[in-house]
C-alpha cells in the first residue's frame, strides 16, 4: 500500500497566521515567533530526552481528509506555544474526524497520516496536561473560548478598524469557530446522554455561518465587501423589519433580525435556502442599485427604482400567468412609499425563498406561479391583519411556520408525484402516452382547472394521482370543485381555503395535457403540411399553366386559364381535408385531457372540410364554362382586362379563401397578430382559437416588421427563383413529349404484358413524369443553400467580416480596435425602451463620437487581460 503525502490546497481562510491572543499586548513574543510549518511527519520516538513542541504538518495531507481536519490541525499550530493542551485536543478532534470518515484506512496516504499523528498525540499527552491552567479539558477549552469569543463580541460592531486590526478580528473569529466545534465534541464526550443526541440536535456556530460572497455571520461586518455603499443599502433595506407583526405570534422570542427571518417563521423554509436567498436578494438589489447610482442623490440609500426593476423581471411570468387565466395578481401594496419598498421585498424574498427551496419545482415555473400566488395572498394578510370570511379569524399560513413545514407540506407532495411519475419511465422504455414529465405536469397550471387543487392542497386531487387507471381514496381530505366562472367572493375563498369534502371518490389519473407523441412517418407531412401544400397547389398551377402555352403571365386571367387554374383549390379542400383527418389521428391519445374547446375546433375543422371538399367540385362541374361577363371597354372603365367574367364556382372560391385570409394579413402584420394572441377580448380569443391552440407558452413571440419584411423578401426571391426554374426547364418541356405520348396507343407488345386490359401508356408517362416531380420537391434546398450564401456574403462585406486575418493586418488596424471593442462588446447606457428602438441605428455613430480616453481605458484593461492570459498559455512570449 502506498505511503504517499498529498500536497492539500488550503480550503478555509488562512488562519496560519502568527498574531497574539486578543487579550495580549500588541508586541508579545508570541505575535512575534513564526514556525516552519512544512516539517515532514516524524516517526522517531525517543524517550531519553525531553520533547519539544513543534508545529504538526498541516498542509500536506491526504486528499481525502484535507477539507475536514486542515483548519484544526492549523489552529493547533498557532496556539501550542501557549496553549499547548489546547493544540493537543485540536489534534487529537482531528484524528477522531479521520479515524470516522476512514476506519480502514483504505485512502491514499491516510495510513501513514494516522501513524504519524498518533504518535504524536501520544508524546503530547502527558507533557501538555502538566501545563494544563484548567482542571478539565473542557474547562480548559471554555477559558480559551471565551478569551476569543469576548474579543469578537466587542469588536465586532467597530467601523473604524484598520486594516490590521480587520485581519486580526477576521483570524479570531476563524479560531472561535474552530474552538467552539472541539469543544462541543469534548462536552459530547463527557456527557453520555448529550453524545446521543449529538445528531438529532442542530447546532449552529455563532461566529462562523457559512456563506458564499457575503458574509452576514458575527463580525462578517469587517469584510470589505459589507463596506460597500451599495450593499450597506441593501442590508440596510432588508433589515428594516419596522411595521411587521409581533415575533410572539410565530413563537420566537426576541425581534425579527430581517425581512427573511420574518419569512423564515411564517412559512416555515429551510433555514439553509433561508441564508442562500438572503444573500442571493442583496447582491441582486446592491448590483442595480449601484447601476442606477448616476440617477441617485444618495448611494447609501436603496432606491425605489432598483427594487421596481428587479420586481419586472422576476414577476414577469407571474403577472402574465394571472392574466393568462384571467386571474387579478396577488402583489398588493400600500400607498405609503416606505412600506411599498418593504412589501416589494417582502414578495421578492418569498418568491426567491419558494424557487430556492427545492431545485426539482424549478422546472414546473406556472406551479411556482401557482404557490406564490396562495402565499402572497397570505403574506398580505398577515402584513395588513386582514381577517378570513371563512374562519372569522386573522388571515394565517396554511401550513404554519414549523420547521421545514413548506418543504414537508408543499414540496414533498409535488416532488413524489414526479417521483413516481418517473418511475414509470422504466428507464425511456415505457409508453410515451403512460406516463408524465415536468412539461406534462407544468402545463395543468395552465389552465384555472389548476385552482381545483386548492389551499392548503388536497392531496385527493387528481393531479397526485400517478395511476394509469384509477384509485380511490376512502376519508379523502376533499374533492375538486370544477372551476369555471367565479365572483370575486367565490374566488378568494377559493384561495384561501379550497373546496367542500367528500367521503369517498375515485382519483383519476389526468395523463397528458395538450400533447401525446404519436410515432408515424405521416408526422414529416402533418408538421410540415403548409409546405407541402402549397408546393403540391403550385405544381399543379404550373402544369395548368403550361398545357395552355401561356406567352406571358396576362394570359392567364383569360376566363378560361383562370378557371381551370382555380381548380387548384378543389385540391386545396381535399388537402385541408387530409390535414383536419391527420390532427385528429395524432391527437387521439390526448381526447382525454385535452380542453373541449379543442375537441370542438379539431371536429368543426373536420366538418368545414367535408363541406368544401364536397361544394366546391360541385360548383366546378354544374358551372364550367357558364360565365357571368361585364364589358370593362367603356370610356369610365377603360381597362386591360376587355371583359370581367365570372362563374359560381369563382364566388365560391372567393368565400373559401376569405377563412384564410385573415391569416394571411395576421403573418404581414405581426404586431396586430401578437396582440390578438396575449388579448383577453373575446373576439380576440376566438380568432387565435381556430388558427392555433391556446397554450401558456409562445404566445406572443412574433418577429418585428422589418424582421418579417427581410424574412419574407428572401424566401419570395427563393421561391421565385424555384418556379421560374421548374416552370421553364421541367414542366414545360415534358407537355409536348406527353401529349405525343397520349396520342399513341397501344394495340399489340413486343414484351410480356403486365398490363394487359391498359390500352394507354399511363405507365410511360408516369415513368416521365416522376423523376421530374422528385427533383421538383428536393431542388428547394438547392435554392436555398445558393441565397444563402449570396446573401451570407453581402452581410460578411458590408459587416468587414473576416477581413483580419494575419498578425500584420491586425497590427495594421490595431488602432481602430478601441472603438469596434466600445461599439459591439460595451453594452448601452440603460434607457426607455422605447427610446432604444427608436436611436438604435444612432448608437454605433453616436459611440464613435465618445471620450477617446475613457474607449480606450476601458480597452486597455481587456486587452491587458487577454495578452496575460496568451502568456499564461504559452502562446506569445514574455517579451
Amino acid at each position: 500500500m502506498s505511503h504517499e503525502i498529498v500536497l492539500a490546497d488550503p480550503i478555509h481562510e488562512e488562519i496560519n497566521h502568527y498574531y497574539s491572543p486578543p487579550n495580549a499586548p500588541p508586541f508579545s513574543s508570541y505575535g512575534t515567533e513564526s514556525y516552519n510549518l512544512t516539517i515532514p511527519f516524524t516517526r522517531s520516538l525517543t524517550s531519553g530526552r525531553q520533547h519539544v513542541p513543534e508545529p504538526f504538518d498541516s498542509e500536506r495531507l491526504p486528499s481525502t481528509l484535507a477539507s475536514d481536519i486542515q483548519r484544526f490541525l492549523r489552529v493547533a499550530n498557532l496556539l501550542e506555544p501557549n496553549e499547548p493542551r489546547i493544540a493537543y485536543l485540536c489534534r487529537f478532534h482531528a484524528f477522531e474526524v479521520a479515524h470516522n470518515m476512514d476506519k480502514n484506512s483504505s485512502g491514499r496516504g491516510v495510513r501513514q497520516f494516522k501513524t504519524s499523528l498518533l504518535q504524536r498525540l501520544e508524546l503530547d499527552d502527558e507533557t501538555t496536561i502538566e501545563r494544563r491552567k484548567e482542571k478539565s479539558d473542557t474547562r480548559e477549552l471554555r477559558r480559551v473560548y471565551d478569551t476569543y469569543k469576548d474579543y469578537v463580541t466587542r469588536s465586532s460592531g467597530e467601523f473604524d478598524l484598520d486594516d490590521s486590526r480587520k485581519e486580526k478580528l477576521i483570524n479570531a473569529r476563524s479560531i472561535a469557530f474552530v474552538l467552539e466545534e472541539v469543544l462541543r465534541a469534548v462536552e459530547s464526550a463527557a456527557d453520555p446522554q448529550a453524545l446521543a443526541d449529538r445528531d438529532s440536535i442542530q447546532t449552529k456556530s455563532q461566529f462562523y455561518v457559512p456563506y458564499n460572497i457575503l458574509p452576514l455571520d458575527h463580525g462578517g461586518i469587517q469584510h470589505a465587501i459589507l463596506q460597500l455603499s451599495e450593499v450597506k443599502a441593501a442590508i440596510a433595506a432588508v433589515r428594516n423589519t419596522r411595521g411587521l407583526p409581533s415575533a410572539q405570534d410565530f413563537q420566537k422570542s426576541g425581534a425579527f433580525m430581517d425581512l427573511f427571518e420574518f419569512l423564515h417563521y411564517c412559512f416555515g423554509f429551510q433555514e439553509g435556502n433561508v441564508a442562500n436567498q438572503r444573500e442571493h436578494l442583496l447582491l441582486l438589489l446592491a448590483n442595480i442599485h449601484i447601476r442606477q447610482s448616476h440617477k441617485l442623490s444618495s448611494i447609501s440609500k436603496l432606491g425605489d427604482g432598483a427594487v421596481d426593476e428587479l420586481m419586472k423581471k422576476f414577476f414577469k411570468n407571474y403577472t402574465n400567468w394571472c392574466k393568462f387565466l384571467g386571474r387579478k395578481n396577488n402583489i398588493r401594496l400600500p400607498y405609503v412609499k416606505q412600506e411599498a419598498q418593504q412589501y416589494k421585498i417582502l414578495y421578492l424574498g418569498l418568491y426567491l425563498l419558494i424557487w430556492g427551496e427545492a431545485a426539482n419545482l424549478r422546472f414546473l415555473p406556472e406551479c411556482l406561479c401557482y404557490i406564490f400566488h396562495h402565499m402572497a395572498y397570505e403574506l398580505h394578510g398577515i402584513l395588513t391583519g386582514a381577517v378570513s370570511t371563512k374562519t372569522g379569524e386573522n388571515v394565517m399560513p396554511a401550513y404554519g411556520g414549523g420547521f421545514e413545514s413548506f418543504l414537508n407540506n408543499v414540496v414533498t407532495p409535488i416532488y413524489q408525484v414526479i417521483f413516481e411519475e418517473a418511475e414509470k419511465n422504466k428507464s425511456g422504455t415505457a409508453d410515451h402516452s403512460t406516463w408524465r414529465n415536468y412539461d406534462d405536469l407544468n402545463e395543468y397550471f395552465w389552465s384555472p382547472d389548476c385552482f381545483q387543487i386548492g389551499w392548503p392542497m388536497r392531496l385527493d386531487h387528481d393531479f397526485f394521482c400517478v395511476s394509469p387507471y384509477y384509485c380511490k381514496l376512502k376519508n379523502a381530505q376533499g374533492s375538486p370543485n370544477v372551476v369555471n366562472e367565479k365572483s370575486e367572493g367565490e374566488e378568494k375563498e377559493d384561495e384561501e381555503q379550497g373546496a367542500t369534502v367528500e367521503e369517498n371518490r375515485e382519483q383519476n389519473w389526468l395523463g397528458k395535457t395538450n400533447f401525446v407523441e404519436i410515432r408515424s412517418f405521416w408526422q414529416i407531412f402533418r408538421s410540415f403540411d403548409r409546405m407541402w401544400s402549397f408546393f403540391i397547389l403550385s405544381l399543379q398551377a404550373m402544369i395548368i399553366m403550361a398545357c395552355h402555352d401561356l406567352g406571358s403571365p396576362l394570359q392567364m386571367f383569360d376566363a378560361l386559364i383562370f378557371e381551370d387554374i382555380l381548380s387548384i383549390f378543389i385540391t386545396s379542400a381535399i388537402l385541408k381535408l387530409m390535414q383536419a383527418i391527420f390532427d385528429i389521428s395524432f391527437t387521439w391519445k390526448a381526447r382525454c385531457t385535452m380542453e373541449s374547446s379543442q375537441k370542438k375546433k379539431y371536429m368543426l375543422k373536420l366538418v368545414v372540410a367535408v363541406i368544401w371538399t364536397i361544394v366546391l367540385p360541385v360548383l366546378y362541374a354544374n358551372s364550367r364554362r357558364n360565365y357571368t361577363c361585364y364589358s370593362t371597354n367603356s370610356a369610365q372603365y377603360n381597362g386591360w382586362l376587355g371583359e370581367l367574367c365570372f362563374s359560381s364556382y369563382m364566388v365560391g372560391v372567393t368565400i373559401y379563401l376569405m377563412t384564410n385570409a385573415v391569416e394571411l394579413v395576421l403573418f404581414f402584420v405581426p404586431a396586430v397578430s401578437k396582440y390578438i394572441e396575449t388579448s383577453n377580448f373575446r373576439i380576440c380569443t376566438m380568432l387565435s382559437w381556430w388558427t392555433q391552440p391556446r397554450l401558456y407558452v409562445g404566445c406572443g413571440m412574433q418577429e418585428t416588421q422589418v424582421s418579417q419584411f427581410k424574412y419574407t423578401l428572401f424566401w419570395i426571391l427563393v421561391l421565385l427563383s424555384k418556379f421560374s426554374f421548374s416552370y421553364i426547364f421541367e414542366i414545360k418541356p415534358l407537355i409536348a413529349p406527353t401529349r405525343l405520348i397520349m396520342k399513341i396507343g397501344v394495340q399489340n407488345y413486343d414484351w410480356h404484358e403486365l398490363f394487359p386490359k391498359v390500352k394507354s401508356n399511363a405507365g410511360a408517362i408516369v415513368a416521365v413524369w416522376a423523376p421530374i416531380i422528385v427533383v421538383y420537391f428536393m431542388d428547394t434546398q438547392i435554392w436555398y443553400s445558393v441565397f444563402c450564401a449570396i446573401f451570407g456574403g453581402l452581410y460578411g462585406i458590408l459587416h468587414h467580416l473576416g477581413e483580419i486575418r494575419t498578425l500584420g493586418m491586425l497590427r495594421s488596424r490595431f488602432h481602430t480596435l478601441p472603438s469596434a471593442f466600445n461599439i459591439c462588446l460595451i453594452p448601452p447606457a440603460p434607457r426607455n425602451d422605447q427610446k432604444k428602438k427608436r436611436k438604435r441605428l444612432f448608437r454605433r455613430f453616436r459611440k464613435e463620437h465618445e471620450c477617446e480616453k475613457e474607449v480606450e481605458a476601458k480597452f486597455v484593461l481587456v486587452w491587458n487581460q487577454i495578452v496575460n492570459t496568451f502568456r499564461s498559455e504559452d502562446l506569445i512570449s514574455n517579451r
